[in-house]
């Protein structure tokens, strides 16, 4: 009989705490519905997100995300901070910032948070406002930052780029730096949920723009400012220094220690449960958290396929160790197969642009080199 494999540690519960959400983002990729004071929808219920929180320190947890929707949203975000305080769990947020009011960016400190992040994709109203899709959202968000700065909570911002606000990069990093805010991350619009419809309707930049964006940033615009600018390109994209110097940002999905929390109380393998079912593992008020992280079928395929199975661009990568496909649940949205490769690296090297030494070839020494790669990694 074959031995059962190890069960990693549970490092990590992604919160989605609202199904709905204050903002009508263009490009979100779970997609929540709108939610306003006559519309109202689901909240995960505070008694049950204390229960999951106790089930899963006993197999590893170290922290939480808290996002949505908008988890600042949630009617009672008071008692979930407070319920983090009391079980003296480290936790960050992924937030639209509009609802980081002086009182919330305090309570968010001395309820234990170690990072939060405000998205904003625009330098101006009207640029953010058109990706975000509700009026006045560009003001509030930057009074959400300079509260948290008010606060001691140095966040860092969230620019999605895309064809509409690519030219006004420097400008929104230039207004980074006067909030206060301690960095920029730049993300790339996924082709999933409403993302789909922005890369059918030429909205989102191509692949060698993407790639020559990366370079710029890193190269020619980090040296002139003084906040820290991280790229969301995959890995084999990345030089070394980047993931794993001093200033780097490994900015892996670290999956085999990750589960997900919906706003209806169900687990899944993140946000992608919303609209993909059969990605949902459980009810968290039904079912053990211990059971369905140690024996879900999904999960347990995850940890003994990966990187080995990966497909395609993937399979070949030095980085696959490392990069673990960048992200399986994007990855099973668009072919419904787990181990196809990422739609950014599989159109790079369509177009000839993927990096030649980052591939496979075969040669002992640079197997070695991809295996001290994947030990550098300790995300996790």
């Amino acid at each position: 009989m074959a031995a059962a494999r190890p069960v990693p540690p549970l490092n990590t519960l992604y919160f989605y705490l609202t199904e709905g959400c204050n903002l009508r983002c263009r490009h979100c990729w779970i997609e929540p519905p709108h939610q306003s004071e006559t519309r109202q929808f689901p909240a995960l219920e505070p008694g049950l997100f204390r229960r999951i929180i106790v089930q899963a320190k006993p197999l590893g947890l170290s922290s939480v995300k808290l996002t949505g929707g908008e988890p600042l949203m949630h009617p009672q975000i008071g008692e979930i901070l407070s319920i983090l305080r009391e079980e003296k769990i480290r936790f960050n947020v992924e937030t639209n910032g509009v609802l980081c009011t002086p009182e919330v960016a305090r309570d968010l400190v001395r309820s234990g948070l170690y990072h939060l992040s405000v998205s904003l994709d625009g330098s101006d109203a009207a640029t953010h406002e058109w990706v975000r899709g509700v009026k006045g959202c560009f003001g509030a968000a930057l009074q959400g930052i300079r509260n948290l700065v008010a606060a001691g909570i140095r966040p860092q911002v969230i620019m999605t780029l895309m064809r509409r606000n690519v030219g006004q990069i420097e400008t929104l990093v230039r207004l980074v730096e006067s909030l206060g805010a301690g960095s920029v991350k730049f993300n790339i619009v996924q082709p999933t949920a409403r993302g789909v419809k922005m890369h059918e309707a030429g909205e989102t930049l191509g692949i060698r723009e993407l790639i020559e964006l990366g370079r710029w940033i890193e190269k020619d615009l980090a040296p002139t400012v003084q906040v820290r600018l991280f790229y969301s390109h995959p890995a084999a994209f990345r030089t070394l220094g980047r993931m794993f110097g001093q200033n780097g940002d490994c900015g892996i999905c670290g999956i085999r220690g990750i589960l997900g929390v919906l706003g209806n109380g169900s687990y899944a393998l993140c946000g992608i449960g919303e609209t993909v079912p059969e990605l949902v593992f459980g009810d968290a008020a039904k079912d053990a958290l211990a059971d369905v992280w140690r024996d879900n079928a999904v999960l347990n395929e995850i940890r003994g396929g990966l990187p080995r199975k990966l497909d395609g661009i993937c399979g070949d990568c030095l980085m696959k160790g490392v990069c673990l496909g960048s992200c399986i649940a994007q990855n099973y949205y668009r072919s419904r197969n787990l181990w196809a490769p990422f739609w950014f690296c599989e159109e790079a090297s369509k177009l000839g642009l993927f990096p030649e030494t980052r591939v496979r070839k075969g040669l002992p020494a640079t197997q070695e080199a991809a295996r001290r790669e994947e030990r550098a990694c300790t995300c996790r």
